[in-house]
């Protein structure tokens, strides 16, 4: 098996890999264990169930890809309208890679997996929420910034951000189901008119 530490986070990464691939309730824990090359009774070691390791999962994926990717994206030393198309322009291009490595568009996993369980298990659509309110809180800071500098139009900007958050799940979806990158592509142009971004910055 190896050292421990190194057995749970193969099993993290392989969870959250098939999770992603396939869905939540397809993915046994048999699989997760053949993916991550650990024995059955060493995934029991370090989860109570496959919902505890799918909570675990997102969890250790946000504090080590999503949060320091979301932070240098929403840097506030970027422009306040270049943090927000940079985080869809990002979503653009990770969804490429994917759709050419994999051949089918995945979507966004935490969203997708509240999506299939947030009615049957509460540990991980408590564990989902959390995530996707760390993600609009990055986006109603930038608006906040924007509309300082007169570049957004006033509104509640955790209402704008909401609508924004929501635009950008809503055409992950269905870029998904098209396996189409052409929603994403559209996106980028109606997040300006979703905001109330000025005419000037929409003329530049």
């Amino acid at each position: 098996m190896g050292r421990k530490s190194d057995a749970k986070q193969r099993l993290l990464d392989a969870a959250l890999d098939l999770i992603w691939e396939n869905s939540y309730g397809v993915v046994t824990i048999d699989a997760i264990c053949e993916k991550a090359g650990v024995k059955k009774g060493s995934f029991y070691y370090f989860f109570e169930s496959k919902a505890d390791l799918a909570v675990a999962a997102l969890d250790h994926e946000w504090q080590t890809e999503m949060k320091p990717k979301y932070d240098e994206m929403f840097s506030a030393s970027r422009p306040p309208l270049e943090r927000i198309l940079l985080m869809f322009q990002s979503c653009i291009d990770c969804q490429a890679e994917i759709q050419a490595e994999y051949g089918q568009i995945l979507g966004c996993p935490c969203f997708s997996l509240g999506s299939e369980v947030c009615t049957q298990n509460e540990p991980i659509r408590a564990k989902v929420q959390e995530t996707l309110c760390r993600i609009v809180r990055y986006l109603e800071s930038a608006i906040r910034d924007a509309q300082a500098e007169g570049v957004v139009s006033p509104g509640d900007p955790l209402v704008k951000a909401k609508s924004v958050y929501a635009l950008y799940e809503g055409s992950l979806a269905q870029a998904r189901i098209a396996n189409d990158l052409d929603p994403l592509r559209v996106m980028l142009g109606s997040v300006m008119d979703l905001i109330g971004a000025t005419a000037e910055v929409r003329q530049d």
